[in-house]
């Protein structure tokens, strides 16, 4: 077969599965995401659709009315970039279609642990440690939020102020303590 038939990858071209590494949505489950998380989606969104694409689609355009394709950088690598942001839409826009956004704010003064909660709570070797549980497109771990679908939010999750959980670990079950929940206060009307 020649060259020309075969893929870059293995990977089909249109391939939706997660992106940079976020998990997939459990199976029958809804994708819980703030306010401001959703708006940072859709931003995203259409930041990538009315000026990177178009953007992009303006250099693939020029370098291919220069002629020999197969060596034309500009255009091989506008192909590829523009297939990585076709990518990223198609999954932006379903990730948006199925969210259900949440306001944390309506728990606020509560000391269950409900999505959107700041949780502070300590380990059974004396660790504390701060998390705040927010949706799989958002969390971010470098600032201190998990996903609602991690093993510590799950743990966490409809607990109260002075209970004990338990988390499974790979070294094995762990005890927490949660020591205090926050939630945002509602924005001004």
């Amino acid at each position: 077969m020649s060259k020309a038939f075969t893929r870059e990858t293995d990977a089909p071209e249109d391939d939706d599965g997660p992106e940079a590494g976020l998990p997939p949505l459990p199976a029958g489950s809804r994708n819980y995401i703030t306010r401001a998380g959703y708006t940072r989606l859709r931003d995203e969104l259409l930041q990538l659709i009315d000026e990177e694409r178009p953007r992009i689609v303006e250099i693939v355009h020029w370098a291919a009315s220069n002629g020999d394709r197969s060596e034309n950088g500009d255009y091989l690598y506008g192909k590829k970039r523009l297939r990585e942001i076709d990518r990223r839409i198609r999954f932006l826009t379903k990730r948006l279609e199925i969210a259900e956004v949440t306001d944390p704010a309506v728990h606020h003064g509560s000391d269950q642990v409900f999505f959107g909660a700041t949780v502070d709570y300590a380990m059974d070797d004396g660790e504390e440690r701060t998390v705040t549980i927010l949706g799989i497109d958002e969390a971010d771990t470098q600032r201190g939020e998990v996903s609602w679908v991690s093993p510590v939010a799950r743990a966490l999750l409809k607990s109260r102020e002075g209970d004990t959980v338990r988390l499974m670990t790979p070294a094995g079950w762990r005890d927490i303590e949660v020591q205090a929940v926050r939630y945002p206060a509602a924005a001004p009307a």
